[in-house]
């Protein structure tokens, strides 16, 4: 049987819960959806669907496989329409929700190149702390960093690795020190970040650990990193932020980064989309384009 037919007809069988249902929307016979079925349970040696004559329900290797399939069967579709030229010029109207500062200094000029290369393609850029919510607020896209929660119903994709510095002036290092080790840190005045009161970690990676987080101390706690990084300029304190928010300062001198030889934490940014059988050109247009120039931007 063929492979890619049997994991169509068993996603569909998930989806509306029944192989019967399933033969109907397929129009085929119930026995051969269940063919299809058993053909990749034998073929990978494991058991993917609980059934009894009431119910069935997805084993946790079927859970996984099923997430898989759907990707895959995704992909296929969007490869036979590159087949058959069917994935044309990005058009319409592309809605894009991002966090702001990263939006504002990396995303939303990327997409204006896009734009301004793809003359029939408009842009609706929502920039906002907290993140809306893909699917309730219609968005065709949405860019995420760190850690990604709730994916259902949305399709990822790894577009870049933000590189986290700790940095400080000149005058500040002249007056106080300057720290060699982390354990240095605790000595020194930090320009917090805290969001939805909670103080934010910094965070350094160590070889096949979990990160050292360390918890900065210091008078001055706010809720914008371009706020801290212009406290930091003025020399108050020692600040933990990303490449890209302080390279020009960096440049220009008026920072300076510190602890040259721990390397930066990084946390990942992804694109995220509505899941769909055909990835819409607007949106693959999007996210090509800023998988190819962000990580330049943001390491």
């Amino acid at each position: 049987m063929d492979r890619l037919t049997s994991m169509a007809v068993f996603v569909k069988a998930v989806d509306v819960g029944s192989f019967a249902a399933a033969a109907d929307a397929l129009e085929m016979s119930a026995p051969m959806v269940g063919k299809h079925v058993r053909f990749l349970e034998e073929r990978l040696g494991v058991r993917l669907l609980n059934r009894t004559t009431r119910r069935q329900s997805l084993t946790e290797t079927g859970q996984a496989y099923y997430e898989r399939c759907r990707t895959v069967l995704a992909e296929a579709v969007a490869a036979d329409a590159v087949a058959s030229d069917e994935l044309s010029e990005p058009r319409g109207r592309l809605r894009v929700t991002m966090p702001a500062l990263l939006g504002r200094h990396c995303i939303a000029p990327l997409l204006m190149k896009l734009a301004r290369r793809y003359p029939h393609l408009e842009l609706d850029l929502s920039f906002g702390d907290p993140i809306a919510d893909i699917i309730e607020g219609r968005y065709d896209l949405a860019i995420r960093t760190g850690d990604l929660h709730d994916q259902s119903g949305l399709m990822t994709r790894r577009i870049a690795s933000q590189r986290m510095v700790v940095c400080g002036t000149r005058s500040y290092l002249r007056a106080n020190g300057k720290p060699k080790s982390l354990d240095d840190l605790a000595q020194h005045q930090a320009i917090i970040y805290r969001r939805s009161g909670r103080v934010r970690p910094w965070l350094f990676p160590r070889e096949g650990q979990p990160p050292s987080e360390i918890v900065p101390a210091g008078r001055l706690r706010l809720d914008d990193l371009d706020a801290i990084a212009d406290a930091a300029s003025q020399g108050m304190g020692l600040a933990w932020l990303p490449y890209w928010l302080v390279r020009e300062r960096l440049r220009a001198g008026t920072l300076v980064t510190l602890l040259s030889g721990q390397p930066g934490f990084l946390y990942d940014c992804h694109a995220l989309w509505p899941r769909s059988p055909r990835m819409p050109p607007k949106v693959r247009a999007a996210v090509d384009a800023l998988a190819a120039a962000l990580p330049k931007l943001m390491t």
